[in-house]
């Protein structure tokens, strides 16, 4: 045995990590302004810092060596100073100090921007090691695609900065950005899929790449993006051409010529508190009877409901802070978005294709959704019990309705998702509106400091009090507590006269509202 000492564990519960996941993402997204934050996995994110770059650029005075960089618009001393003539850590291609921009000629703006991203993915990065004891890589770049790639340069605890020139022309002989992508084999660019590259690759080789699942891919059958790039007669029209037939827009040719030469337009998403859908699923030899399905269904809504738990709910500070005060040890939870779809998805398995091994094994998933039940969103019972229902009443309906045969499904896939999410009411500045039963609960004390309070009554002599003297007083009938109400309103100082018509004591400001109501009912 080559490592007698190693320890092999069940990784199916990700609980840990994605909670430490959920813990850095908000932490990240603290950090920068704007709310640009997209997460990407469990331990990507992207950060579109472009405001907080534009916004200490106005700042910069030139030639300065010595600089302080503003975290906070409205302190001045939240920050970190800088050296903002020089790249903080490593760059593509990589420069030797005397090469730095600031030894020499002042760097362009866009080089100018770069360096103050460099030196603000620097502090992110510290203060990611320093608060929560986790390393990081980091790529700075002027787009998600660019930055991604960068950030796999220098891992597992570095930076690396694309700097320019960035050349979009003809000739892109000087641009590094053509330099840095054409070291990348074709599968490796984000976009870029398994099925599109083996088009590629097999176009540019002049044969079907010899690409077996789950294996690395052999050495002579690697495509670099260069070898694309510089293909005879490789453009979008031929990219068209190859993709032809695969099920992609017909245009699909233009948008992977954009990312061979570097080219990604999309923006980074705004920060999501809750993930757009929930899903599990696990593989199987061969499910062919109900039980079987049964069996396997409930270790997945039991996770499902679970991971719904983790990412779906955060502690009710609001109601957690009226427990402290009534000395109430239990926390509330509470639901950050409600998903509305249950989607249940199978594969069967089917004999391998000698001429395409993947496409035999995945083209054939199959899907169907149902609405998602209210008791999923109890806190009250156990998930376990929640999972059973769950199975019983909704998904194995939803399974009879996809498979409606009777046997012979031979299933080898199932995923659980819940999707379709929209956020709850609360009162964070990401809810959608405010929770109205807890408005009605807090009105008292919202309203406290405008409520009159008219502390010149004497309770003591008081004939309508209750109590009087330490002794309970007969309460007055109800006639007589009208007629009180009525003087009351007339003790007000307001000025009344007598109805000619009817003879009731009416406010002059409503006299002639009422002679108007006469008249009509005459």
């Amino acid at each position: 045995m080559i490592c007698p000492e190693v320890v092999i564990v069940l990784g199916e519960d990700l609980t840990k990590f994605r909670d430490v996941s959920k813990g850095l993402y908000s932490f990240l997204n603290s950090l920068i302004w704007g709310n640009q934050a997209e997460r990407l996995g469990f331990d990507e994110v992207f950060l579109d810092v472009t405001s907080m770059i534009d916004y200490n650029l106005q700042w910069l005075a030139p030639g300065v060596r010595n600089s302080f960089f503003l975290l906070d618009k409205d302190d001045f001393t939240v920050g970190f100073e800088y050296d903002p003539t020089v790249y903080c850590g490593p760059t593509y291609p990589s420069l030797d100090d005397k090469l730095q921009p600031g030894r020499g000629s002042s760097p362009s703006d866009l080089g100018q921007r770069l360096i103050l991203a460099s030196h603000l993915a620097n502090y992110i990065r510290k203060q990611l090691e320093e608060k929560h004891g986790y390393t990081s890589t980091v790529g700075i770049s002027t787009s998600k695609l660019l930055s991604k790639l960068a950030g796999n340069v220098h891992k597992p605890r570095n930076q690396t900065t694309l700097i320019p020139p960035f050349l979009d022309d003809a000739d892109q002989s000087d641009s590094y950005i053509t330099q840095f992508m054409d070291d990348h084999e074709i599968g490796k660019v984000p976009g870029i899929g398994f099925k599109i590259a083996s088009r590629i690759r097999a176009a540019v080789l002049g044969r079907e790449n010899d690409l077996e699942l789950y294996r690395e891919l052999r050495e002579d059958d690697k495509v670099t993006v260069g070898a694309v790039r510089t293909f005879p007669g490789m453009g979008p029209l031929m990219l068209d051409k190859i993709l032809s037939g695969g099920g992609w827009p017909k245009d699909n040719g233009s948008r992977i010529w954009e990312l061979i030469n570097g080219v990604d337009h999309s923006e980074v998403a705004a920060a999501r508190m809750v993930p757009t859908q929930i899903s599990i699923e696990d593989s199987f030899r061969q499910l062919d009877t109900l039980d079987a399905v049964k069996k396997e269904m409930l270790p997945l809504a039991s996770s499902l409901i679970r991971r719904m738990h983790t990412d779906l709910t955060d502690d009710d500070e609001e109601d957690n802070a009226k427990d402290q005060v009534s000395g109430l040890p239990e926390r509330k939870r509470r639901w950050l978005a409600h998903p509305r779809t249950l989607r249940l998805s199978t594969r069967s398995r089917v004999p391998p294709s000698s001429t395409n091994q993947a496409q035999s094994l995945y083209n054939n998933r199959i899907s169907r959704s149902c609405p998602v039940p209210q008791f999923i969103f109890s806190f009250n019972e156990d998930v376990n019990a929640i999972a059973e229902r769950l199975v019983h009443e909704s998904l194995i309906p939803t399974f009879k309705k996809l498979h409606p045969e009777k046997s012979g499904w031979r299933i080898s896939l199932m995923n659980v998702a819940v999707t379709n999410m929209v956020d709850s009411a609360g009162s964070t500045k990401n809810s959608a509106g405010r929770d109205i039963g807890k408005m009605f609960k807090s009105q008292n004390q919202v309203l406290r400091e405008w409520r009159i309070h008219d502390t010149d009554v004497d309770t003591g002599g008081h004939e309508g009090g209750t109590m009087q003297d330490g002794k309970e007083v007969e309460e007055p009938a109800g006639d007589e507590i009208w007629e009180d109400d009525v003087d009351s309103v007339m003790d007000t100082g307001t000025s009344c006269s007598e109805c000619y018509i009817c003879g009731a004591s009416i406010p002059s400001f409503a006299l002639q509202a009422h002679e108007t109501y006469h008249s009509i009912t005459d």
